[in-house]
C-alpha cells in the first residue's frame, strides 16, 4: 500500500472542500508557517482532533558511537515532537 503524495493530498482536499487546489495549497502551506511560528514562540500547536507539535529540551546525554564502539558525549538541544491526540489513535484503532 503506497503512501498518499501531496499533490493527491491536496487533489483531495480540493475535491471534499469545493476549493481550487491552488487555494488548498496556500492554505495547506499558511497552516503548516503558522505551526512552526508558534512551536517556536509558544512551545505548542495544537491541531483539534489530530494532535499537537510540542518543543521539547532534551539533556545532554552519553552515547555510543556505533563504528567504532567508542562513548562520546551527545549534546543538548531543542526538538519538536508530534503527540497524536486520544480522538485521532480511536479513529485509526
Amino acid at each position: 500500500m503506497a503512501k498518499m503524495t501531496k499533490s493527491q493530498m491536496l487533489a483531495a482536499l480540493a475535491e471534499s472542500t469545493g476549493m481550487k487546489k491552488k487555494d488548498v495549497a496556500n492554505f495547506v502551506t499558511s497552516m503548516v508557517d503558522m505551526a512552526y511560528k508558534e512551536v517556536k514562540k509558544n512551545g505548542v500547536f495544537v491541531i483539534p482532533g489530530l494532535g499537537k507539535f510540542v518543543k521539547v529540551h532534551r539533556k545532554e546525554r552519553m552515547g555510543r558511537n556505533p563504528a567504532t564502539g567508542a562513548s562520546i558525549k551527545i549534546p543538548a538541544k531543542t526538538v519538536v515532537k508530534f503527540r497524536v491526540a486520544k480522538a485521532a489513535k480511536e479513529a485509526v484503532l
